[in-house]
């Protein structure tokens, strides 16, 4: 196991081996089409969607609508010769997958750019519809430079060089990778004291805080808890945490910003530097995160 940032998908409970599924009646791989199981989920979609622009669409033999919309799906997708590829998801045979993008109906189709996802649209939609939203991901794909093609059917794609570690976080991983978060904390914040300018030990620190946070957390208890008391602080910066770890970016800002505008004093400081940290999570280069700066900054003054 390696860090990576979250603020993407925290898809760590997948990593154990799984045979892949049988193939269903509703999958149409062929051409820039490929079903996923939770076996190969991180190489095929997430691994991916760093070269090139992914769409997950999560489907059910059970939901005959979502196995015939996967036709007009695929049929969209290879029109745009690799730019986008579609990943479909049987989530009967895959649940773990469907748990993890917070899949509450079928069809759901997500799109990734660099291991974030992108909601795109729940319900099957009209073609032309279809084509409107590739078009948006492919301009947000090219905003933060994912520009590639997946390869042509029947090509392999190359295998990217692996950048060398950086010898400085290495008692940092060590830690990560024997599940001591707390270690790995220490490290980081050691490192972040030393070099307070350095954007990477910035990103790793806020991201292995934000998992020591959310370990063992159940995301409906939480948002229950947020839910019967509004003012409880504690409880609405832990559901904020659980939405930026699974992709419900915009939630979690809104939440929070909300919270910045109706308290004060010690705890509207609290507030505010969450937020913060949670920019740090999910990029500065998001334009999630500049909308919600604005907004921030709007609360505050």
């Amino acid at each position: 196991m390696s860090f990576s940032r979250p603020g993407a998908l925290d898809l760590s409970a997948l990593a154990r081996p799984a045979a892949p599924a049988p193939g269903q009646g509703g999958s149409t791989s062929g051409g820039w089409v490929v079903d996923a199981t939770e076996a190969d989920f991180q190489q095929v979609a997430l691994d991916g969607s760093l070269q090139h622009l992914v769409v997950l669409s999560l489907w059910s033999p059970r939901a005959p609508e979502s196995a015939e919309f996967n036709a007009r799906l695929a049929a969209a997708a290879n029109t745009y010769d690799g730019q986008i590829l579609l990943v479909q998801v049987d989530v009967d045979a895959n649940p773990g997958i469907g748990q993890a993008l917070g899949a509450q109906a079928v069809p759901l189709v997500v799109g990734l750019v660099k291991g974030q996802p992108v909601p795109l649209f729940q319900s099957a939609v009209p073609d032309e519809q279809i084509r409107g939203y590739f078009e948006e991901l492919i301009r947000l794909g090219a905003e933060h430079g994912v520009t590639g093609r997946a390869p042509a059917p029947g090509v392999a794609a190359e295998t990217p060089e692996e950048p060398e570690d950086d010898p400085r976080f290495a008692e940092a991983d060590a830690a990560f990778n024997a599940g001591d978060l707390d270690g790995a904390i220490a490290v980081y914040e050691k490192l972040a004291a030393q070099s307070p300018g350095d954007a990477e030990v910035a990103e790793r620190l806020a991201g292995v805080r934000l998992m020591a946070r959310t370990q063992g957390a159940d995301l409906q208890q939480a948002r229950t808890a947020a839910a019967d008391v509004p003012g409880d602080v504690d409880a609405q910066l832990l559901v904020a945490d659980l939405d930026v770890s699974g992709g419900h970016v915009d939630d979690a800002f809104d939440r929070l910003i909300q919270l910045v505008a109706r308290t004060t004093e010690s705890d509207r400081d609290r507030v505010r530097e969450r937020l913060l940290e949670l920019f740090v999570v999910v990029g500065a280069d998001d334009p999630r995160v500049a909308t919600a700066r604005r907004r921030l900054a709007t609360a505050l003054f």
